[in-house]
């Protein structure tokens, strides 16, 4: 028999009041494999992390940890399971050192007697080893976190989870505020923490991002699941096009053109945006 998913989810829906936030997802995840979650602001991204990282409950449907259906009551509740969520801001200090940041009060400690205090050579050296897993070389773990990249900082929030023991990893947006080469050092990241075992939960609006890295995709759209699909049963043209909305693009191609009218500018932009509409429903035709 094969092993139950790391985490599965079950036609989860969550609902404030009249307000329905999430309704109907179904996803799981399996150890040494990316998912990814993807949709614009709005989509029900952040619900969905809510949920799995404990914050809050479901309203309908079934959450399961190794093949165990739960219902967390707290973030201490998923993160005990090993459930572990690096958020859009890190939970990083800027001003301490590499170190510091990557025990957050969890410090090894030596003894004496009644005395005791932060071993801080042996929490240099496994800050160091455990960002060398990640793939990256700190040359010195008393710099300060504020001084690394923005990718190296992601890394240091990565590589605290995986040595505190994630069996999943959520990654809420960690390339929204990064440039492409930084981009590019994140997603490295995410498949050496793939590599390592971990079920990875990349939350990301680009699916430029998602495509290289991910195993399955989950498309969410104003709270619906559009669709939760294997990467071999889908193309990169077709998960554009679905993240996109085909109506969607129809409408604002209209709207572009209306606007266009008597503006020579602003009718070349329709123009160019209408076919590259046409080439990308073209692409995604001779996919199928």
């Amino acid at each position: 028999m094969s092993e139950p998913a790391l985490l599965e989810l079950e036609e989860i829906s969550k609902q404030y009041g009249n307000i329905i936030a999430l309704t109907g997802v179904t996803t799981l995840v399996n150890a040494g494999e990316v998912t990814c979650v993807l949709g614009d602001n709005g989509a029900g991204k952040s619900t969905f992390i809510k949920i799995i990282a404990g914050a809050h409950q479901q309203s309908e449907g079934t959450l399961k940890v190794e093949g165990e259906e739960v219902m967390f009551d707290s973030p201490r509740d998923a993160l005990a399971l090993g459930i572990a969520t690096v958020y859009q801001d890190l939970a990083v200090v800027p001003l301490m050192s590499v170190w510091r940041n990557f025990f957050l009060g969890s410090e090894p400690t030596k003894r004496l007697g009644p005395f005791k205090w932060i071993d801080k050579q042996k929490a240099s050296r496994i800050a160091k080893e455990e960002m060398g897993k990640m793939g990256i070389d700190i040359r010195d773990t008393e710099q300060a976190v504020g001084t690394l990249s923005g990718g190296e900082r992601q890394s240091v929030a990565i590589a605290r989870a995986a040595y505190f023991g994630a069996k999943v990893l959520i990654l809420d947006e960690p390339t929204s505020a990064l440039g492409v080469k930084q981009s590019g050092v994140v997603l490295k990241y995410i498949l050496e923490a793939r590599n390592r075992g971990l079920g990875v939960i990349f939350i990301t609006h680009n699916p430029n991002h998602a495509w290289p890295v991910g195993d399955r995709f989950l498309i969410l759209n104003r709270g619906k699941s559009m669709g939760n699909f294997a990467k071999d049963e889908i193309t990169r043209d077709e998960l554009i096009m679905m993240m996109a909305g085909g109506a969607e693009l129809e409408e604002l191609t209209k709207e572009l053109e209306s606007a266009a009218a008597g503006d020579e500018s602003l009718a070349h932009l329709a123009e160019e945006f209408k076919e590259e509409v046409e080439v990308l429903e073209d692409r995604t035709q001779d996919d199928e």
